[in-house]
């Protein structure tokens, strides 16, 4: 690291930059700022930070602004393609030497090896930590972090970190978005099963609640149960994570560099963009029963 940086980070004088103030983001900016750090947000659309700027948050100008005033900037936006204009071709050229920048966006774990390299280049240092535990866990504290870059560096931000959840150290730039790619498979593998068993116990007649009461503890429990279940029987489907993002997690893990053959996540990835050709891009993944529901001719 940098000598620019000896001392911990600390409220007092470390400078925080954010980028990307969505559900998720705005959460988790929210948790720097409650807990004392100067906290400079960037957003394109300025009134939708009403609520941080109520907290202390400061508003700049433009992302180049916005690096030019932290010490660390964290940036949780939407596809590989936004991370590219934004990080590498914007944000990277104008960070003061040794500063941080974290991607928390769900991303490609070949860009985030570029953006490590391009970030030295530039004497600066770039963790990818994307993030799992939806909007739950962003207001509570308790994501899964999945940081990777150089170690030392990942040490260094654990106090903003431990805000946010719990960081797992995944290796060398990349492999916090292999990680995230891995647990998407995961989770939407999960949440198909969970709308199937939902929709099967309705038609034999169960009480959906009595059912999901009754399985949690066994074999079929799951955080996905516990996140999105009582979510999928009250038809609650606003957005933690939306759908479109998780069409394309899974499309990184059926058709990115990993070359592993994942028939279940190629499945998961087709139902997942049944929700997206349904108009309902923008629901939250828990969407995903009602595309199991029309297969079923159930609702519209």
């Amino acid at each position: 690291m940098s000598s620019q940086y000896p001392a911990p980070i600390n409220p007092t004088r470390t400078r925080i930059g954010w980028i990307g103030i969505g559900v998720m983001g705005g959460a988790m900016a929210s948790r720097l700022i409650s807990a004392g750090y100067s906290v400079t947000i960037y957003a394109r659309t300025p009134s939708k930070a009403a609520s941080l700027l109520s907290l202390g948050a400061k508003l700049a100008d433009s992302p180049i602004d916005l690096a030019a005033a932290s010490d660390v900037i964290f940036t949780m936006i939407g596809h590989p393609s936004d991370v590219k204009s934004l990080v590498l071709d914007t944000l990277l050229p104008s960070l003061p030497p040794g500063a941080v920048l974290v991607d928390h966006t769900s991303s490609d774990p070949a860009l985030a090896r570029q953006i490590h390299d391009s970030a030295l280049q530039n004497r600066c240092h770039s963790v990818d930590a994307p993030v799992s535990g939806g909007d739950l866990g962003a207001a509570l504290g308790k994501l899964a972090i999945f940081a990777a870059g150089d170690r030392e560096i990942v040490d260094w931000l654990r106090p903003l970190f431990d805000l946010m959840g719990k960081v797992n150290y995944m290796g060398e730039a990349g492999k916090g978005q292999s990680c995230k790619i891995a647990n998407q498979i995961v989770v939407g593998g999960n949440l198909i099963g969970l709308s199937e068993g939902l929709v099967f116990a309705e038609r034999a007649g169960l009480d959906k609640e009595a059912f999901v009461e009754a399985v949690r503890g066994g074999a079929a429990g799951s955080m996905a149960m516990e996140l999105f279940g009582k979510r999928m029987i009250e038809r609650d489907f606003r957005a933690g994570g939306f759908a479109e993002y998780m069409v394309k997690d899974l499309g990184m893990g059926v058709e990115g560099e990993g070359a592993v053959v994942v028939p279940g996540a190629a499945l998961a990835k087709q139902l997942f963009s049944g929700m997206v050709a349904n108009g309902d891009g923008k629901m939250g993944t828990q969407g995903v029963v009602t595309v199991i529901e029309r297969i079923n001719g159930i609702g519209g």
